[in-house]
């Protein structure tokens, strides 16, 4: 894209993010009465929506990232002012009075208007060598996070900005259907033996280290931070389902990840994973870095899912073998990709639509819920086939 028509692109972002403290649009509780507004004007002037330190450097660094075509909120201009200040709007409903809550990523728009996440991370460890080398490889059981763009940090050239697209976690929102767990179990098992194919261990297998692509959930947008609601961060959003669209699901956070060479071992020490209960982590003992993947995972199915819904019964073999005590006897990713295959093939076809019953709800309770949800599944159905 030519100069000028990168800048008329920022342009325009800026433009809109402008455009985002529409009065007209705000509910009639958005606006608070005199004395609310002076309260609130005497909490902003002592700090409470002020920025953090670590958006204080995100600031400070707007005007390289503004050179590589990426714009950060209003919050983090340079004469920043709170847009509630001289208003009677609750801060609420002010975009511009959301934090980011994370330390070295941030949001941000490309010149493009995609949206976008932004990591700043010390040249140390192969974290980019590794993200950029799966980034490279095009294939549909490839679920890593892909990167968009790296560029050194001209402020302290000991940390680079590795750009990639905007992922929210794969748990928000909440699964619904038996058939949505099933679709997610399926590409963390296939990404999880690509990685392993490629001579790649995670080491880092978490629920934090699992997001999704919910562009799909989604279709008008929604804010990066307060992500439950429009870009503007005035309305809460309901989502579409899971189950009646395609949802991608990635593996990120590479900073413990290890590439072995080529036919090389995959004994590793170390126990720096966020999953501490894989049981052969040691500082001084190797151990066999896959086995620990697959123990990780399968720790993610068991607690995320078998541990919190009814009819998970099929995933008990699966994650028996994935957490067996003894590294040796749980099969490589490969196999536990045939393995789920098989185990779905088992099931019936229509399990696939029925509601996530969680484990706390009582029976009469359960039975509620599942007559309602299967009165909203039938209306959905009808209202795909009538278009």
């Amino acid at each position: 894209m030519p100069p000028s028509a990168s800048v008329g692109r920022q342009d325009l972002i800026v433009l809109s993010y402008s455009q985002m403290h529409n009065r007209g649009k705000l509910p009639s509780y958005a606006f608070l009465s005199p004395e609310a507004t002076q309260r609130l004007a005497d909490v902003t002037q002592q700090g409470t929506y002020g920025l953090s330190p670590f958006e204080k450097m995100w600031m400070g660094r707007r005007p390289q990232l503004l050179e590589h075509g990426y714009v950060l909120r209003p919050r983090y201009a340079q004469d920043w002012r709170p847009s509630w200040i001289g208003t009677n709007i609750d801060p609420f409903y002010c975009e511009d009075s959301i934090m980011s809550m994370t330390l070295n990523i941030i949001d941000a728009r490309a010149s493009d208007g995609k949206l976008v996440a932004i990591k700043r991370l010390q040249n140390t460890g192969q974290e980019i060598e590794i993200a950029q080398f799966f980034t490279s490889i095009k294939h549909p059981h490839n679920h890593c996070v892909p990167v968009v763009d790296v560029f050194s940090d001209t402020l302290d050239p000991t940390w680079t900005f590795m750009v990639m697209p905007y992922l929210r976690p794969f748990d928000n929102p909440e699964f619904e259907m038996v058939g949505e767990v099933i679709e997610f179990v399926r590409q963390m098992l296939e990404g999880l033996a690509f990685l392993h194919s490629h001579s790649v261990a995670h080491r880092d297998i978490a629920v934090p280290n699992v997001m999704m692509d919910g562009r799909p959930l989604y279709p008008q947008g929604h804010h990066p931070v307060r992500m439950d609601s429009s870009v503007d961060a005035i309305d809460e959003l309901k989502p579409l389902r899971r189950i009646d669209v395609q949802i991608k699901y990635f593996y990120v956070d590479f900073g413990l990840s290890v590439k072995f060479p080529p036919g090389g071992s995959s004994q590793v020490v170390g126990n720096l994973g966020r999953d501490a209960s894989v049981p052969e982590l040691s500082w001084t003992v190797p151990y066999d870095a896959y086995k620990a993947d697959v123990h990780a995972l399968g720790t993610v199915f068991q607690k995320e899912f078998q541990q919190k819904y009814h009819d998970m019964d099929f995933l008990a073999p699966l994650v028996d073998c994935m957490k067996q005590r003894q590294p040796e006897l749980r099969p490589p990713a490969s196999e536990l990709v045939s393995m789920f295959q098989q185990l779905c093939k088992l099931e019936n076809p229509s399990k696939a639509r029925w509601r996530l019953s969680t484990r706390a709800e009582s029976g009469p309770e359960r039975m509620i819920n599942d007559t309602i949800a299967a009165a909203r599944d039938g209306l959905s159905n009808l209202k795909r086939f009538v278009g």
